[in-house]
């Protein structure tokens, strides 16, 4: 199901300029109509070309108030590390159309930024907006929701972030995604319920393995006593994350990452323990 999502993200991404033209033709928006196949030139060349953002000024100039172009502008800015750039011209595409760019600003205030509070109340007003299933981040990792219990997670409140986490997974328990009952099953370590921890652990072991989750395991035998399951699972820890299974993500880290130093330490540790 996730693949499914990512893939549609992909093409709603590459084509979505391709599909609007000629309904803004329709609906006799014909100034948008034209900012919009000015825009659709851009798509040949690289975002970082000069020739692209030239295109999409152009489209602005057709249009000032063509939402779709000054998000695109944003994107060169976002994924370069230009912040100052991007965040004018997020903020107007925004203000143009909420609908459709809110909950992409609040994921890009989460994963860029770490802006929790900023990311809270962008998800929180789409979903006002919206009213209905607000859907995915850009890249298909997590559904907005999930999202935004992890930012809950982050300004302190964790008993809001787990419940957002369970109220989810009631309803969506079959497309569990790539890392739910993991981000649950750290916040239930983290409060000290070791048997719930385990129990969303060995979830998120079931659907997608990985070397994160393998050492919170580890953690939670290591403070249930458990000293055999602790020693065999944190060197699982090791060769899933030497093999490559891990949290990962091209242009950030993932919140409750964890490192290799991380998982060697605990190895040393574990050698002074006795079955």
């Amino acid at each position: 199901m996730r693949i499914i999502i990512v893939c549609l993200l992909i093409c709603f991404t590459s084509n979505v300029f391709t599909q609007n033209c000629d309904a803004y033709k329709r609906q006799g928006e014909i100034k948008k109509y034209e900012a919009c196949k000015k825009q659709k030139e851009a798509y040949k060349f690289y975002q970082f070309t000069k020739e692209y953002q030239e295109l999409l000024d152009e489209a602005i100039q057709i249009d000032s108030t063509y939402d779709n172009a000054y998000w695109a502008k944003s994107i060169a800015y976002l994924k370069s590390g230009d912040f100052l750039s991007w965040k004018p011209l997020i903020d107007k595409a925004v203000e143009l159309n909420p609908q459709m760019h809110l909950g992409y600003r609040g994921w890009c205030r989460y994963q860029f930024f770490r802006d929790y509070k900023g990311a809270i109340s962008d998800i929180e007003e789409y979903e006002r907006i919206i009213k209905d299933d607000i859907g995915y981040c850009q890249n298909g990792d997590y559904h907005l929701l999930i999202a935004k219990a992890i930012c809950y997670k982050a300004i302190g409140e964790k008993d809001k972030a787990i419940k957002i986490i369970e109220d989810y997974l009631k309803d969506n328990d079959e497309e569990s995604d790539l890392y739910n009952y993991y981000h649950l099953g750290v916040l239930y370590f983290e409060r000290g319920d070791y048997n719930k921890a385990l129990s969303n652990l060995e979830k998120q072991k079931e659907s997608n393995n990985l070397a994160d989750n393998r050492y919170y395991m580890a953690m939670c035998y290591k403070k249930m006593n458990n000293t055999n399951k602790y020693k065999e699972t944190i060197l699982e820890a090791k060769k899933l994350f030497e093999e490559g299974y891990l949290l990962n993500d091209p242009y950030t880290h993932h919140y409750d990452k964890v490192y290799l130093s991380q998982i060697e330490e605990e190895i040393n540790k574990s050698k002074r323990f006795n079955p």
